[in-house]
């Protein structure tokens, strides 16, 4: 009964993309149709938890084979978490009254949403890709139907020729497995892959990271996230964000995890490689996050960053599980979900807050606006709360994952091999750089963007947009309160995948451990318990101080009079020390351009610009564009328009074909 419930999902958001597209002027029924699916998405992945939802055969064929729709515990659970914040998204984004521009975004959506559940839930390696590009298309749509910045075209084919590169790795790992199985159903590659010799199923699980990989962000795919993000709305990233993420999370864990259980038998590359990838990517993508002055540029690194802090979670899982150490690789997977769990909440209340922010004061740009003042205090809480659990601060959804996270790395004493333990710590080590950078990256974003006192408004945040960050904001609160209970939602899981029940050994009473409170042991329960009556010190202490007379003199600037204003903190001199030691990193540019009255005696303007360079584009991608131009040059000849060349062409293939005919 519950697979209904997305089955009507699915109808719902392809009526909304429908009614998207032929009611331009009307965008209540687009409105109804994706709200409905997506709270009748939320509600069955709540009721399908922990046990998940039985195969069930669609009404479809496609080359003469069944397809069939599962979604198991870690599918719900991601897809739950993934789409609280798609409803809020859909919700404010999509207007009642829509013009002929802004509808697009809504046919988009339905689109990405039908394939993110397709992603999940499909169980054939065609109907699976199909999913997949739906997703990737309704995603450049989104970006397209938002007419937000400029540069919305660059950037949606910039996304999409990289995350082809993804589709075409993941269509090569599928055929590779699909004839070792004989065909293309899922519950058929795990027993093909043990068949497989270590270097080809090597070969399939870097296929595998590279094409799920494409769109986690891992290096150097992350590159197309600032652009892409950065020219759509808030609300198209807390969807890219939330549940497109979990859904390419999923689909990487399912195959290197279940599909490839025998892979180490020869050696534990595939593993180490996961990790290296994901460590560095996270280190790149918190650096690059730290040096953006846009709301949406910075919380797409850091969704890229996150990501990559999940997938080092997967590889430690997998080197765990290679040395036998099944209680390990079971924490190790739990703590990867509980990490998207934290993120996708926290994220979908970080990029909502970002669309509060533009129709507060017409520009997502980090800046001092004293936005926070003239807005609602449910708007600050929530975006409190989500920056806070981004910067793994306590008691946070976002601090109980990271801390698992290194209880985990910590633990890899226990692998046989000096390379796996060597590769764990210094994993532990990158992931601490992270945090660190993360920390500093977010008290930028609420500090500058939010807290700043600038010039003052009369536009505040709109009541629903603060509604929707102050929900989400509980919600990753409440995740954290909760996590000694939400955990077994995932229990069956690891009993299947790995023989043992993690979840049951990962709390004890309200304290959570990794597998043993002799190691570590938190709390989050009663850290808000506590907290609150940690706080009656400084209160007391403020109460005291009242009792003595205040001076207030004006701030002193060195014998200068100075507005406040003019001497205020920004976001990029905020980030300017770190911009400065990691330039090697960075690569940074300044440019200083003078205009005089009358030169070059009397200074009318400086135009100081500094910009952050790119890793990868200048070395990777402008070549392949560069070559790939000249390829077009090259063809254009072809459509000369001139019927003697185009019979000339004909001629020549026929002297191939016939010369090739008699070879033979």
């Amino acid at each position: 009964m519950l697979t209904e419930f997305f089955l009507i999902a699915a109808l719902l958001w392809l009526a909304g993309s429908v009614f998207a597209l032929l009611s331009p002027q009307n965008g209540t029924p687009a409105r109804i149709s994706l709200l409905s699916g997506c709270i009748l998405a939320v509600v069955g992945a709540v009721s399908g938890l922990p046990h998940g939802l039985p195969a069930r055969e669609l009404p479809v064929r496609l080359a003469d084979s069944p397809v069939f729709f599962q979604l198991d515990p870690t599918a719900l659970w991601l897809l739950l978490f993934g789409m609280i914040p798609a409803t809020f998204a859909c919700w404010l984004e999509t207007p009642r009254e829509q013009n002929s521009q802004r509808r697009y975004w809504a046919f988009g959506a339905g689109l990405i949403l039908l394939g993110v559940l397709g992603v999940f839930g499909l169980q054939e390696a065609i109907s699976f890709l199909i999913a997949w590009e739906v997703m990737s298309l309704g995603g450049a749509v989104m970006i397209l139907g938002n007419r937000v910045s400029a540069g919305m075209g660059r950037a949606a084919l910039f996304m999409l020729s990289l995350l082809e590169v993804g589709a075409v790795a993941l269509l090569l790992a599928f055929l590779i497995l699909g004839q070792h199985a004989g065909s293309l159903a899922f519950d058929r590659f795990a027993e093909a892959s043990k068949s497989l010799s270590p270097h080809a199923c090597f070969l399939i699980g870097l296929l595998f990271v590279i094409g799920f990989g494409a769109k986690l962000g891992l290096l150097p795919f992350y590159e197309w996230f600032p652009g892409a993000y950065g020219t759509g709305s808030g609300s198209t990233g807390a969807i890219f964000s939330g549940v497109v993420l979990n859904a390419a999370f999923f689909g990487l864990s399912r195959d290197l995890v279940s599909w490839l259980p025998g892979f180490g038998r020869g050696s534990a590359a595939l593993s180490v490689v996961v990790i290296i990838f994901g460590v560095l990517s996270a280190i790149l993508a918190i650096l690059y996050a730290f040096q953006q002055e846009d709301w949406r540029r910075l919380l797409s690194f850091s969704t890229a960053e996150n990501a990559s802090v999940a997938i080092t979670a997967l590889g430690a899982c997998l080197l765990f599980r290679m040395s036998s150490l099944s209680e390990l690789a079971a924490l190790a997977w739990m703590v990867a979900m509980i990490h998207l769990a934290a993120h996708s909440l926290a994220k979908g209340a970080l990029f909502l807050a970002a669309d509060g922010v533009f129709e507060g004061d017409g520009s997502y740009l980090i800046r001092q606006t004293g936005l926070l003042r003239r807005s609602s205090w449910v708007f600050g809480i929530g975006a409190l709360f989500g920056a806070m659990s981004l910067a793994a601060m306590p008691p946070q959804a976002g601090f109980v994952s990271e801390w698992y996270i290194f209880q985990t790395l910590f633990q890899g004493f226990h692998v046989g091999s000096l390379f796996g333990r060597l590769t764990l710590a210094l994993a532990a080590a990158g992931i601490a750089l992270t945090a660190a950078v993360a920390l500093a990256t977010y008290v930028k974003l609420f500090g500058v963007g939010l807290l700043g006192d600038g010039h003052r408004q009369d536009k505040a945040v709109p009541g629903a947009i603060s509604a929707a960050v102050f929900v989400l904001g509980v919600l990753v609160l409440g995740l954290a309160i909760g996590m000694p209970w939400w955990l077994q939602a995932l229990g069956n899981v690891n009993q299947a995948l790995f023989g043992v029940n993690a979840a049951g050994i990962m709390r004890n009473g309200w304290i959570l451990v990794p597998l043993s409170a002799k190691f570590a042991f938190i709390s989050p329960t009663l850290l808000v318990i506590v907290g609150p009556l940690l706080a009656l010190i400084p209160l007391v202490l403020l109460r005291l101080a009242g009792a003595f007379a205040f001076r207030r003199v004006p701030v002193w600037y060195g014998g200068r009079r100075e507005a406040p204003r003019r001497i205020a903190t920004t976001s990029l001199a905020f980030s300017n020390a770190l911009r400065t030691f990691y330039s090697f990193v960075y690569g940074s540019t300044h440019d200083l351009t003078r205009e005089y009255h009358h030169p070059p005696y009397f200074v009318k303007r400086l135009i100081f610009n500094q910009e952050v360079g790119p890793v990868f584009g200048p070395y990777l991608f402008s070549p392949i564009i560069r070559f790939v131009r000249f390829l077009g040059a090259k063809v254009q000849l072809l459509q000369s328009g001139y019927l003697n060349v185009y019979t000339g062409i004909i001629g020549v293939l026929l002297v191939l074909i016939l010369g090739l005919a008699l070879l033979k």
